[in-house]
């Protein structure tokens, strides 16, 4: 399967667990690695990564961190990297003003619609049906702040809304593996790894939805949802299958991670 691009291509996902989620045995990180041909490199790994994020002093070093626990050689140093991340990337503009300039949103009414726990991107899948967790509010804010430190360590640079980059080889954006069961195009990329998802834990399974994300957006960015230009760069973009949302819609799925 060739992506159309000059440079050897590896797509990565992770999801992600708390800072001391080696304590954790139902939710830790997990890895999994795929090439540009979506074959799964080395061995998918789970634990936690906080070690790996803290000894490494650049994102090629980070990378490099991620395929050594997969026991996968690096990639070639001219690789092209994406990073598919499950977490949110970025609180709502509404929870920042209020938390860096005491500035309060005018009117509150439902949860879904607070401007303080849901950023618009989560607010767009609240209207669509899917009902995504709050940094805020669940119990996600260790996995968030953990994807968020990432981010500005090996990867700084906003492309565009939902996009980051380290301004060379890593790419990273932020995935939600839970309404991708929705996706018949995701099912049909799921297919080849039916007998590996069955034998293998639940976190493992989202990253390699995750990593399957990040095929997607650079090789079939058209079958991804776009932000288009009233979302926030600062709050950033959950990428979906264009397919999810009015699935979603018509089926009334209430999904969580």
């Amino acid at each position: 399967m060739s992506t159309g691009m000059q440079a050897p291509a590896f797509f990565i996902g992770w999801d992600v667990g708390g800072w001391n989620c080696d304590k954790n045995g139902e939710s830790r990180d997990a890895i999994v690695i795929l090439d540009a041909g979506l074959a799964i490199v080395g061995t998918p790994w789970r634990g936690n990564l906080r070690k790996s994020i803290n000894a490494s002093t650049t994102s090629r070093a980070w990378v490099e961190a991620l395929f050594a626990l997969c026991g996968a050689a690096p990639p070639p140093i001219t690789a092209r990297v994406t990073l598919a991340i499950d977490t949110p990337l970025g609180f709502s503009q509404a929870f920042v003003a209020l938390v860096t300039g005491r500035t309060y949103a005018e009117s509150l009414e439902s949860s879904a619609t607070n401007p303080y726990l849901f950023r618009q991107t989560e607010r767009c899948l609240f209207e669509q049906g899917i009902r995504p967790l709050s940094a805020v509010k669940d119990m996600i804010g260790s996995q968030a702040t953990k994807g968020m430190h990432a981010l500005a360590k090996f990867a700084p640079q906003v492309q565009r809304c939902g996009v980051w980059s380290d301004g060379a080889a890593l790419t990273a954006i932020e995935a939600y593996p839970a309404p991708c069961k929705l996706s018949d195009m995701m099912a049909g990329l799921l297919q080849p790894y039916a007998d590996w998802r069955q034998a293998n834990h639940r976190d493992k399974v989202d990253a390699l939805t995750c990593a399957l994300i990040a095929y997607c957006f650079q090789v079939q960015p058209e079958t991804l949802a776009q932000p288009d230009g009233s979302v926030p760069v600062s709050e950033g973009w959950i990428w979906l299958p264009q397919d999810v949302l009015p699935r979603a819609s018509h089926d009334g799925e209430r999904l969580a991670p």
